[in-house]
């Protein structure tokens, strides 16, 4: 079945044995591509936590994975640029997992913003919920993931700051930052056998990218500016997430891994 569907139940991808009973934590999951990830790695067997800002959502996501899987992933609500709230509902999902061996930094915010009316409080904001708390995050998580004998830190860009994007300067500004992040923490944290890789999506139709953004001209945009036909999928994101935080992924650190149709 060509990429771009949803329809799990009848399509057979990769299952990761090093997964099942892996323990993952994963911000921004309450929707989205976030929500794909707690999907996709609960399927796999792991043991997951995730932080959204969404109560609402997050407890739905949980009872909508617990009915697939029969195990409910665990919710903590969280805005994510409180720093002090951050490291202690990461240090409250470790003790519930019992160990920690992948972390998803996920959560972010794309609001489109024009360069001349960006105010200095609209660009710190925008900074701290898609870069600043991917740092806090990792350095709240590093000690667990080196007790667990090594693991996987996945750090959400995205190919905005790669093909021109101009309406959102302050979120690719911080996009581009997770590389300088990626490459600084994964040469930080190798010796202990950890991993640190960047996963740039493409233009993901989720709910609120096809809410709020996708019309007819962004369709025909797409058609163009892709090299594959179709659309990028949250699924299709999840399942390249899934190959870095296995141990197939072994020998892969301080990399970008792309998602994207062919854009860039």
């Amino acid at each position: 079945m060509a990429s771009g569907t949803t329809d799990l139940d009848n399509v057979t991808y990769a299952m990761y044995p090093s997964l099942k009973g892996r323990g993952v934590i994963i911000t921004g999951g309450a929707s989205g591509i976030g929500r794909a990830f707690v999907e996709a790695f609960a399927q796999q067997g792991a043991k997951v936590a995730f932080l959204d800002l969404d109560v609402e959502a997050g407890a739905a996501v949980s009872d909508t994975v617990a009915a697939k899987t029969g195990e409910a992933p665990a919710f903590y609500p969280c805005d994510v640029t409180h720093t002090d709230l951050l490291t202690a509902r990461i240090a409250e999902a470790i003790k519930e997992l019992g160990e920690l061996n992948v972390l998803v930094n996920n959560a972010a915010n794309d609001a489109r913003h024009t360069y001349d009316t960006l105010t200095p409080g609209g660009w710190d904001e925008t900074i701290a919920v898609n870069l600043k708390h991917q740092f806090f995050a990792t350095q709240a998580a590093a000690p667990a993931l080196i007790e667990a004998g090594g693991g996987s830190v996945i750090c959400l860009g995205s190919i905005a700051w790669l093909n021109n994007t101009s309406d959102m300067v302050a979120y690719t500004t911080a996009k581009a930052g997770v590389h300088g992040l990626v490459r600084t923490m994964a040469r930080l944290l190798g010796a202990h056998h950890i991993r640190v890789n960047a996963l740039l999506p493409g233009w993901t139709m989720t709910e609120r990218q096809r809410a709020l953004w996708v019309d007819a001209e962004a369709e025909r945009e797409l058609d163009v500016a892709q090299a594959l036909p179709g659309r990028v999928m949250p699924e299709d994101v999840a399942r390249m997430a899934l190959f870095l935080a296995a141990d197939d992924s072994a020998m892969c650190t301080q990399q970008t891994f792309v998602v994207d149709g062919g854009w860039v």
